[in-house]
């Protein structure tokens, strides 16, 4: 397959050529509506000096590490007491791209955190798969386009679902072998509401769906290397818990695209104490010992069964954390990795969160259990892997 072919199949998907970057950036100075989430952000911005810098970047890459960067520090700065990453070494040497496969907490900044620190340790940038549920606007599609993003399309269904996820995974293929780069993908459609992380074996089965060889191959191909996120608070853990009664007293309950871009901004704008991501073990190796010969949905499940556990095995904890277990538990398992004071700040935050709800007949015991489920998960999940 040429090129030109390739290019011409991936058009309405793939991140913009470095050729559509000028138009691109004319659109988004034009747009009111970019300006102001942008003065959202930085209140004090002279439009017309930042608009200058956009007007300098002819390229992608420029654009990234000149304005997109710092763009995610000042976030990180404004929202986060930390934002860190370990387990560097296990990088695939000399900058071999790589497929990263995460848990998913934050809609927009799970990737851009990861990206910035991956730059810091000259690692390289990472192409960004995101759905098109988020592209509420045009302006966004485009800036996420331009800040190197390719489309999932998850508005589709039946045959044409089908013909799309080809499309995504012969794209995904195509960046990793002939483009060279890495890409980032959650382990999921959409976040996890309760953070009991989970890989999805549809996800794994679009990755293999352009593949030339068996399953294990074809992943193998990929380089895949899972990684752990993990944030001391979830700005929209109380979001999360008032869609569980939502949906639990209105079956038929859908957000509206008001709702998600609503959580969008609550999630990059607001608290999140410490972020860590933790690079797991590149997992074809392991992959290697499984049974080729493995019914194929079980062979699926024993690889999303892989990432899953590469990622429990490298979550962070906080003292949130370990509270929520005991408190959900009925248990002092943890006591003595929190105090007193712990105690009562998570306690606060905790009825802070549930006094952000308004619903009509709001329950709060299980609001409260909702919440504390998202911030015992993960370390439930730990402790099935390392109690094994």
């Amino acid at each position: 397959m040429n090129k030109r072919v390739v290019t011409h199949e991936f058009d309405d998907i793939r991140p913009l050529n470095n050729d559509e970057v000028k138009d691109a950036i004319e659109e988004l100075i034009a747009c009111q509506d970019f300006e102001d989430a942008f003065r959202y952000i930085k209140p004090d911005l002279d439009w017309n000096d930042f608009s200058k810098i956009m007007r300098s970047c002819k390229t992608k890459e420029e654009f990234k590490e000149r304005l997109a960067y710092d763009a995610v520090m000042l976030i990180a700065k404004a929202t986060t007491f930390s934002l860190t990453i370990s387990g560097r070494s296990r990088l695939p040497k000399g900058n071999e791209p790589c497929t990263f496969i995460s848990n998913h907490r934050d809609i927009v900044l799970d990737a851009a955190f990861l990206n910035i620190m991956l730059y810091d340790v000259g690692y390289g940038l990472t192409q960004v798969a995101i759905g098109d549920n988020l592209l509420i606007k045009p302006w966004i599609k485009t800036l996420v386009r331009l800040t190197n993003s390719f489309i999932v399309k998850r508005s589709t269904a039946g045959r044409q679902k089908l013909i799309e996820s080809h499309i995504l995974s012969a794209y995904i293929h195509h960046t990793i072998k002939e483009t060279k780069e890495s890409i980032w993908i959650a382990q999921r459609e959409g976040r996890a509401k309760d953070s009991n992380d989970k890989t999805q074996s549809s996800m794994l089965k679009m990755l293999n769906m352009a593949g030339e060889k068996d399953i294990l191959s074809n992943l193998m191909e990929l380089n895949i290397v899972p990684v752990a996120i993990s944030y001391e608070y979830d700005p929209c853990d109380f979001l999360k818990a008032q869609e569980a009664q939502q949906r639990r007293d209105n079956p038929d309950f859908v957000k509206s695209q008001r709702d998600d871009l609503f959580s969008m901004e609550t999630g990059i704008l607001n608290n999140k104490g410490r972020v860590h991501f933790t690079i797991g073990t590149p997992i074809n190796n392991t992959l290697k010992s499984l049974n080729p010969e493995m019914e194929k949905n079980e062979l699926y499940t024993s690889i999303a069964s892989v990432i899953d556990e590469e990622i429990y095995c490298h979550y962070r904890f906080y003292p949130c954390n370990y509270i929520a277990y005991d408190m959900i538990t009925g248990t002092k398992r943890f006591g003595n990795m929190y105090g007193l004071k712990d105690k009562k700040n998570f306690d606060a935050y905790l009825q802070g969160q549930i006094d952000k709800i308004v619903l009509p007949n709001k329950d709060e015991p299980f609001l409260r259990e909702k919440i504390l489920e998202m911030y015992s998960n993960p370390l439930k999940n730990h402790l099935s892997v390392i109690d094994k």
